[in-house]
C-alpha cells in the first residue's frame, strides 16, 4: 500500500511541474453539466451491464445467488476496491466475499476471474478498433499489431492454464500447499470452456461496457470543450483503460492520468485539459461506487 502510494504521488509531482493545476482544476469546476449528467447515468448503466454479465458466469457454474444478492456484493465490493490497489481491489473484495459465502470457493473466485479476463478481452479488441478506425490508409504499426496480438493470446491461454501448470510444474509438487490451490483455480477457470455459449454472450456485454466507457469519456472531452473526433477515444481509450487495470496507483489515480496526457499531446489537447478530462474519468468511475458506501454502511449499522 505504501509503495502505491507513493507512485501514485510522485506521478502527481511529476505532472503538476509540467502542467498548469489551477487551469486544470477550473476547466473541471466549469464543465457542462448535461454533459457531466449523461456520464454519470453512463456510469449507472455499465455498471448494471457488469453485474449481469457475472450473473451469467456464476449461473453456468451451478453457483445459486440471487439477482439482490450479486448486485449487493458487487456495489459493496466496488466500494471497498476504491481503498485497494487500482485494476485488482474490488476484484479481490468481490472474490472474497463470494468466496466465503459459497461452498465453491474455486469457482467463485474463477467467476471473477474469468470476468476480468474478458473485460482485458474486450479492450483488445476495441483497440483493433480503433487501430483500423483511426490508423491512415497504408500505414501499420507492426509493434502495435504484436503486443494486440500477444495480449489476445494471453488472455485465450488463461483458459488452458490449469493444463499448461501441470506440463511446467513436476508432478512432484503437485501437492504442495500452494501449488494445490493454484492448480485448483486453474482447473476452476478451465472448466469455463465447456461453456462457450456463454463465454461468447459475456463477451458481448464486456464490449458494451468498453463502448460505455469509451462513450463517457467523449461526453466528459466535450463538456470540457475538446475537438477530438470519437475515432481517436477508440484508439487511444483502450490503452488508458488498460493502464486503469494496472496495481500500482490507488483508485486510478497517477499512472493512467499521465498516460492519457501522454496520448492526448498528439491531438493538440493542452495538458491542463487533457488532466482535467482524466480526473473526471476517474472521479465518474468513484461516483459509480458511492451505492456500494450505502450499502456498506447499513450493513455495519446492522
Amino acid at each position: 500500500m505504501i509503495v502505491r502510494l507513493a507512485i501514485t504521488a510522485i506521478i502527481l509531482a511529476i505532472l503538476a511541474m509540467g502542467i498548469d493545476m489551477g487551469a486544470a482544476a477550473q476547466a473541471i469546476a466549469t464543465i457542462d453539466l448535461r454533459f457531466l449528467a449523461a456520464v454519470l447515468a453512463l456510469v449507472a448503466l455499465d455498471r448494471s451491464v457488469m453485474i449481469l454479465r457475472w450473473i451469467l458466469l456464476l449461473r453456468a457454474r451451478g453457483i445459486q445467488i440471487s439477482i439482490g444478492e450479486a448486485v449487493h456484493l458487487f456495489l459493496v465490493s466496488s466500494f471497498v476496491g476504491s481503498f485497494l490497489p487500482a485494476g485488482i481491489g474490488a476484484d479481490a473484495a468481490r472474490a472474497y466475499g463470494l468466496a466465503r459465502d459459497s461452498a465453491t470457493g474455486s469457482d467463485a473466485v474463477a467467476s471473477v476471474a474469468v470476468d476480468r479476463l474478458l473485460g482485458v478481452l474486450s479492450l483488445v479488441v476495441m483497440a483493433v478498433v480503433g487501430v483500423v478506425a483511426w490508423t491512415p490508409q497504408g500505414r501499420s504499426d507492426w509493434r502495435i499489431a504484436t503486443a494486440i496480438a500477444v495480449m489476445a493470446v494471453a488472455c485465450g491461454a488463461a483458459f488452458w492454464a490449469n493444463e499448461l501448470l501441470r506440463w511446467i510444474i513436476p508432478a512432484h509438487r503437485h501437492d504442495g500447499f500452494a501449488t494445490r490451490r493454484i492448480l485448483k483455480l486453474a482447473d476452476a477457470v478451465g472448466r469455463y470452456r465447456s461453456h462457450r455459449g456463454v463465454l461468447i454472450h459475456v463477451m458481448a456485454w464486456s464490449l458494451v461496457v468498453q463502448l460505455l466507457r469509451i462513450t463517457q469519456a467523449y461526453l466528459l472531452g466535450l463538456g470540457l470543450g475538446m475537438s477530438v473526433p470519437y475515432a481517436y477515444y477508440l484508439l487511444f481509450m483502450p490503452l488508458g483503460l488498460l493502464m486503469l487495470l494496472v496495481p500500482i496507483s490507488i483508485s486510478g489515480f497517477g499512472v493512467p492520468q499521465g498516460v492519457i496526457v501522454w496520448l492526448l499531446r498528439p491531438m493538440g489537447v493542452p495538458d491542463a485539459q487533457s488532466f482535467a478530462l482524466s480526473t473526471l474519468i476517474v472521479l465518474t468511475g468513484l461516483a459509480g461506487n458511492l451505492p456500494g458506501l450505502i450499502l456498506w454502511l447499513r450493513d455495519r449499522r446492522t
